[in-house]
């Protein structure tokens, strides 16, 4: 299905034509957009969420040999890919959410530890963790020293987030009905956290996003306290407002109420936590000492992650926005080579080493982790911010090294040396790697930064809020990927000009719009909805969109090994092509079948000599082979999938079953 929009204007326009959005002007940037939806289907050309499936667990994981889900490595990529993120994807991300939901602390059950002072430890009830797999979870940091962290609390506010966005992007009322209450315990347990007399968070070691970066307070006799943590409120004042919009869905008055008067006190606690009505301190002491303040002589740093997080998620007003991003701009240290660092110069409040900033040993040494590290789940948040605020050179510099970085198959988390990562030290180091190539989830949060920034997409309980953003380079935009909202598909274009908002037409029939955001109201939105926004002083014209082709590999080069796989998926794929209620299943072969022919096409590609790291004839290989694992991964994973349901005792999946067990014979 291909959108046919058509931009009327006045003069002819430089076409851009790719395989998931088209445009005029500025072939750079759309080309750009374009290979960042490329990670999100299976295919040869870059890593894709082909890398990521665990098929045992149905779900994803980490990447590069990390056997888990981690809430703030997952963070960026949930976020900013879900408006647009399809089936089998979407159905895959709740599973892999629901590790950690259905381990969720009950003050009862028992999650891993770290070693004989804290082994099994047991959350209070409503905490999420670190990480988790099937019937596991680690609740506290699992890094340092376990017995010093606190609870995770913001990780906690990032789970609920996570899980706000899917419901709100689905409408799907037995979910909501099913997490709501989980999340409402979430709530409830970073609220025993709230300071009655400020309504700011009270967290000690640990309870950070990005742990175990924060230090707490160092109490006199040498133990750590607890302090008022400046990304926690940032985060929770975000869960709040979409369980407020969540509780609208529901029809749940009194607990809107409720819910309504904490995200209205957590967000006019927020001016205490910045600095002279600009930038956010990381934390402040009970008795006033702050933390992250530039130029002090003690706990003096710029904090990346708490900022990056408090422009993308619209926690403050757009005049603290630009505040907030003149700092960061002001003070080249935070992003030396391109990527915003999460803090910088180096910590000296950490509880590992209070008081020192540098040197310190191992990871812990400012640049490589957590102290001044580049993590490309951050960078996602970060890339949402400058879109809100319309800062593309900084858009295109980081989406252009993230791409450079993934075309070398090195989606290293984090990067080494400030970003630069001449050497890393967790895949350089052998393990975390297969062959040279590190794929991890982290840094998918930048192409699909880069693709919801566009729009930006916010839900509410009663439709979606757009806030167009492209480069005054990009003269008119196609998007051929559909974002989802509910049962409905929006296929958007622009027609781009220095001017706000002049129109907005959806199916051809024009809505209300202000002058930088409109609402498309979910209950008069058509099921297939095209919609057309013209800003002032457009006058660019673009051509119908036509998908540009794709390799089509020939069986020669598909290996041996895949040959059966690809033979009984096809079949399958036959089959299925008029079942009903096969479109889940459908979508799974497709990318099954993608990423066994992307293992021949990538045979027959020529890469170029790569960028960040040379792509040697052994390099080359070793990338083949891992799309060759990647394509068996999702074999075995439909695999296991169609031959579960032989047990079920649903009617449909039974006969699902059946015409698979037919394929194999």
């Amino acid at each position: 299905m291909t959108n046919k929009t058509k931009i009327t204007s006045q003069e002819p326009a430089r076409a851009f034509s790719g395989r998931y959005c088209a445009g005029s002007g500025d072939a750079e940037f759309l080309q750009l957009v374009d290979e960042s939806f490329q990670f999100f289907h299976a295919g040869a050309n870059v890593p894709n969420l082909t890398m990521l499936y665990h098929p045992d667990w149905d779900t994803f994981a980490e990447g590069a040999g990390w056997g888990a889900w981690w809430i703030q490595n997952a963070y960026g990529f949930s976020y900013c890919a879900t408006p647009f993120l399809q089936e089998p994807w979407i159905s895959i991300l709740q599973r892999s959410w629901d590790l950690h939901w259905d381990n969720q602390g009950d003050g009862k059950r028992k999650g891993l530890g770290g070693g004989k002072d804290t082994a099994a430890l047991v959350a209070p009830d409503g905490s999420l963790g670190d990480c988790a797999l099937p019937g596991k979870i680690v609740y506290k940091q699992g890094d340092g020293d376990m017995k010093v962290h606190d609870w995770f609390y913001e990780a906690t506010a990032a789970g609920i987030i996570m899980q706000a966005e899917i419901l709100l992007r689905n409408r799907d009322g037995a979910a909501i009905l099913k997490y709501l209450p989980r999340m409402a315990r979430a709530c409830e347990f970073i609220e025993r956290a709230r300071d009655p007399k400020n309504n700011l968070f009270l967290a000690g070691p640990a309870g950070n996003l990005l742990a175990p970066s924060y230090g707490g307070v160092k109490m006199p006799g040498g133990n750590f306290g607890k302090g008022y943590l400046a990304g926690l409120s940032i985060s929770y004042a975000a869960a709040l407002e979409r369980m407020v919009e969540l509780y609208k869905l529901a029809g749940d008055l009194a607990k809107l109420e409720i819910f309504q008067h904490r995200f209205e006190i957590t967000r006019a606690s927020l001016k205490l936590l910045q600095v002279d009505g600009g930038y956010f301190v990381k934390s402040i002491e009970p008795d006033g000492t702050k933390h992250g303040v530039i130029g002090q002589k003690k706990f003096g740093y710029l904090e990346g992650v708490a900022n990056a997080d408090a422009l993308a998620l619209r926690v403050t007003d757009d005049a603290i926005a630009a505040k907030i991003y003149s700092r960061i701009a002001a003070f080249g240290e935070i992003r030396p080579f391109d990527f915003l660092l999460t803090n910088a110069p180096g910590l000296d409040d950490t509880c590992w080493k209070w008081g020192v900033r540098a040197p310190l040993e191992g990871s812990y040494n400012f640049g490589d982790w957590v102290n001044g590290g580049a993590w490309g789940t951050v960078e996602g948040r970060a890339i949402m911010g400058y879109y809100r605020l319309n800062k593309f050179d900084d858009i295109r510099r980081s989406a252009t090294r993230a791409m450079k970085w993934a075309k070398d198959y090195r989606m290293d988390a984090p990067w080494s040396q400030r970003g630069e990562n001449t050497h890393n030290r967790w895949s350089d180091g052998g393990g975390h790697q297969e062959g040279g190539v590190a794929v991890m989830v982290d840094n998918f949060a930048i192409p699909a930064a880069t693709i919801r920034g566009i729009c930006e997409y916010i839900y509410k309980a009663d439709g979606m809020m757009l806030y167009p953003h492209l480069p005054p380079s990009v003269a008119a935009y196609i998007q051929n990927e559909p974002v989802r909202f509910g049962n409905k598909k929006i296929y958007i274009s622009i027609a781009n000009g220095p001017g706000g908002i002049k129109s907005v037409r959806v199916n051809g029939k024009s809505i209300a719009a202000a002058d930088d955001h409109f609402l498309l109201e979910y209950e008069s939105l058509p099921r297939r909805a095209k919609v057309e926004i013209t800003m002032g002083g457009a006058i660019s014209r673009v051509p119908a969109f036509q998908r540009c082709g794709t390799l089509k590999p020939g069986m020669q080069h598909i290996p041996e090994t895949l040959r059966r796989p690809y033979a009984h998926i096809k079949a399958m794929k036959r089959i299925l092509k008029n079942a009903k209620g096969a479109a889940y299943e459908r979508s799974f072969i497709i990318e099954a079948l993608g990423a066994i022919e992307a293992v021949a096409a990538r045979a027959q590609l020529e890469p170029g000599p790569g960028f960040f790291r040379p792509l040697t004839p052994e390099r080359k290989q070793a990338i083949i082979k891992f799309h060759a694992m990647t394509a068996m991964n999702m074999y075995r994973g439909l695999e296991k999938r169609l031959a579960s349901y032989a047990s079920s005792d649903n009617a449909r999946e039974q006969r699902l079953a059946k015409l698979f067990a037919k394929v194999h014979k």
